[in-house]
C-alpha cells in the first residue's frame, strides 16, 4: 500500500478500541492492511491492560504509519483524551470521538491515508454532547462538503454474496414511503453505478430495482408506488445508459439464480435490503458509503456496549472493512 487506512476510534465505551487492537494483533494471519488509528494512546494501552492484550502502540504522525505498522498499532494523537470505561457511556468522551472522525477525514481528504474506515458511534451520546447530525454519515456528508454543498451520501451494504442499498434508511417506514420519489430513486442509483465502477472496478453495474408493494404491486392493485414512482425512475436511466431492471418483487429477488443476474440490489426500505444481506452473510456485511470525495467503510454492526471489555467482540467485520478499503483504494488508483 501507498499509505495507510484512516481507523476512527468510535464510542470509546463500545467495542471498536478492542476491536482495533485485536486487529492489529491478526495482522499477519488475517491479511490486515496497514492501518493507523485517530486516538488517545493513553487510552487504548489501558484498554489493552483491561483485555490483558500484549499489544506495542506507539505514537506517530499519519505519515509514518506505514513503516511503523508491523512492529506497533500506529496512533495518530488527536488531542482529545478517551476516558469511558467499557460498556458505561460518557458524554464527557464524546469530544474524543468526534475528533478521531474530523481528524481522520482530514487526514484523507490531505492525502495522508488511502481511506477512512470508522468504528461504531453511539449517536445517543454524542447527542448529549451537543452533536447536532442525524448520523455518522450525514456528518461524514458535512465533513466532505465543498462550496457549502455537502454530497448525498448512499449507504451500500457489500459481501461477496450480496450488495445491497436501501434508497431511504433510518426512518420510520410511513416517513421511508413518503420520501420516496423518482428523482432520489434516480440519483441514488447513478452514484451507486459511478461507485461500482470506480470502486470496484465493474466496468458496467447490473442495477436490480425493486418495487416498494407486494408483488411489485399486481399493476396497481396492491399500491401505485411502481407505476407512479419507481417505473419513472427506471426509464430515466435507462435513458441514460444504465443498465437497470424493475421494479422487481423483493420476495424473488435473493435466491441464488436471481443473484447471478445483477451486481447491486436497489430496495426502496432499510428492511428489504439488510434482511436478505444479514441473513446470507451475517458477520461479513461491510457498510460503503458511496457518494463522498473519498473511500468510507464500517464494519456492520453497532457498540456491543454488553460485550464491551470482555474480549468477546470478534474483529472479523472490522477486519473485511479494512480490507475492503485497501481493495477499493487499490481500484480508485488503478
Amino acid at each position: 500500500m501507498a499509505k495507510p487506512l484512516a481507523l476512527t476510534l468510535g464510542e470509546p465505551a463500545g467495542i471498536g478500541p478492542e476491536l482495533a487492537i485485536t486487529a492489529w494483533l491478526r495482522r499477519s494471519e488475517a491479511k490486515v492492511p496497514p492501518f493507523y488509528l485517530a486516538g488517545d494512546c493513553r487510552f487504548l494501552q489501558q484498554r489493552a491492560k483491561l483485555l490483558g492484550l500484549d499489544v506495542r502502540l506507539k505514537e506517530v504522525r499519519a505519515e509514518d504509519a506505514l513503516q511503523t505498522f508491523e512492529d506497533a498499532l500506529p496512533v495518530v494523537a488527536t488531542g482529545h483524551p478517551a476516558t469511558a470505561r467499557p460498556g458505561q457511556p460518557d458524554a464527557q468522551s464524546a469530544a474524543a470521538a468526534i475528533s478521531s472522525i474530523r481528524h481522520a477525514v482530514n487526514d484523507v481528504m490531505a492525502g495522508r491515508a488511502s481511506a477512512l474506515v470508522t468504528n461504531p458511534i453511539a449517536k445517543s451520546v454524542l447527542y448529549q454532547a451537543g452533536f447536532r447530525h442525524p448520523g455518522h454519515t450525514e456528518f461524514l456528508a458535512e465533513l466532505a462538503a465543498r462550496d457549502g454543498v455537502a454530497p448525498q451520501p448512499v449507504m451500500l451494504l457489500w459481501s461477496p454474496l450480496l450488495a445491497v442499498v436501501p434508497v431511504t434508511i433510518h426512518v420510520a417506514l410511513r416517513e421511508a414511503v413518503e420520501q420516496l420519489t423518482s428523482s432520489l430513486i434516480a440519483s441514488t442509483t447513478r452514484i451507486v453505478a459511478h461507485g461500482l465502477k470506480s470502486r470496484f472496478g465493474v466496468a458496467r453495474p447490473r442495477l436490480a430495482i425493486s418495487g416498494l408493494n407486494p408483488h411489485a404491486g399486481e399493476e396497481g392493485s396492491l399500491g401505485n408506488e411502481e407505476l407512479t414512482v419507481i417505473a419513472p425512475a427506471i426509464e430515466m436511466l435507462r435513458g441514460e445508459g444504465f443498465d437497470v431492471r424493475g421494479p422487481l418483487p423483493a420476495d424473488t429477488m435473493f435466491h441464488d439464480a436471481a443473484r447471478k443476474t445483477y451486481d447491486c440490489a436497489i430496495c426502496m426500505v432499510h428492511d428489504q435490503a439488510l434482511i436478505p444481506v444479514k441473513t446470507l452473510a451475517f458477520d461479513e456485511p461491510v457498510n460503503v458509503t458511496l457518494g463522498l470525495p473519498f473511500i468510507r467503510t464500517s464494519p456492520d454492526h453497532g457498540t456491543a456496549f454488553d460485550i464491551a471489555g470482555t474480549g468477546r467482540a470478534n474483529p472479523s467485520s472490522l477486519i473485511a472493512a479494512l480490507r475492503l478499503a485497501a481493495r477499493m483504494a487499490a481500484t480508485a488508483r488503478g
